[in-house]
């Protein structure tokens, strides 16, 4: 795979690329499972890239500069189609541009991961939600949880890439409370993909060495130290994932690192229900 080849768009020129055949969009998908790319020797080279500071904190002069060369190298790799390594609030992750169909599919493959588990999108600011879902819950509430790490579902909008999720009418919408991540979504000015980097099935990572073996796979690697305490079990919950579609009720998909301040959020200051019964 070449990292950093133009985004194509045309789902028949990305399947014929990867050697599938091409099926028609929608929840017809057959569900392939991809598998990931055999391992080569760990190259970074100038693929890997070190935020300043902690990365979750913007930067200042002197070590500005570092932060604006980390923020526009990942731009220009995502606007070119690729696949990049990112920290998060949670996580270390695997962004690429929501609206290229040949960067979603490398996503599935370099992880090794069935397409019908859904990619969440990340996003610079709340504002940007309301493009991208059709909101029901109060603006309060979004405002209350994200930034944050939590993963909002909600009914996505026509504004999202046919490609993106094509078998679900949700999305789940995380801004993580990251400085470089927020700078970098507002920057590239569109939907990021994101999910975690590392093999399906695999733990989750708390710093760059942990996922050495998608390095030579990826086009950029941006290190923004360790995540956490860098070892504790809890930290690799990643985000809480909260289903918010159905007009005042909520539903935990995943308890997350999270859950128990998202909860009492919801029910306590905005009377939500659980859909499920009473939660855990």
């Amino acid at each position: 795979m070449s990292p950093a080849r133009p985004c194509r768009g045309l789902r028949a020129a990305v399947a014929a690329s990867l050697g599938l055949s091409e099926g028609p969009a929608g929840s017809s998908r057959s569900g392939r499972l991809f598998r990931p790319p055999s391992t080569s020797p760990v190259t970074p080279g100038a693929r890997l890239l070190r935020l300043p500071g902690s990365g979750a904190v913007r930067s200042e002069s002197p070590e500005r500069a570092g932060w604006t060369e980390a923020l526009r190298a990942a731009v220009a790799e995502l606007r070119a189609g690729a696949v990049v390594a990112v920290p998060t609030d949670t996580l270390y992750g695997l962004a690429c541009s929501a609206s290229c169909s040949a960067a979603l599919e490398d996503v599935y493959r370099l992880k090794g991961r069935s397409e019908t588990k859904p990619l969440a999108v990340c996003l610079g600011r709340v504002a940007d939600v309301y493009r991208f879902c059709h909101v029901r819950v109060p603006e309060g509430l979004l405002q209350d949880l994200l930034p944050g790490p939590v993963t909002l579902v909600m009914e996505r909008s026509e504004e999202l890439h046919k490609d993106l999720n094509p078998f679900t009418p949700l999305v789940g919408i995380r801004i993580p409370d990251h400085a470089f991540m927020q700078d970098l979504a507002q920057v590239f000015g569109g939907p990021l993909a994101l999910t975690s980097a590392n093999l399906s099935s695999q733990a989750s990572s708390l710093n760059v060495e942990e996922f050495q073996d998608l390095w030579p796979h990826l086009s950029l690697v941006i290190d923004g130290g360790p995540l956490g305490d860098g070892q504790s079990p809890a930290y690799r919950l990643g985000s809480t994932v909260v289903d918010l579609s159905v007009p005042g009720k909520f539903g935990i998909i995943r308890p997350g690192c999270a859950l128990d301040n998202t909860v009492d959020i919801l029910q306590q200051k905005y009377g939500l229900l659980p859909s499920d019964g009473p939660c855990s």
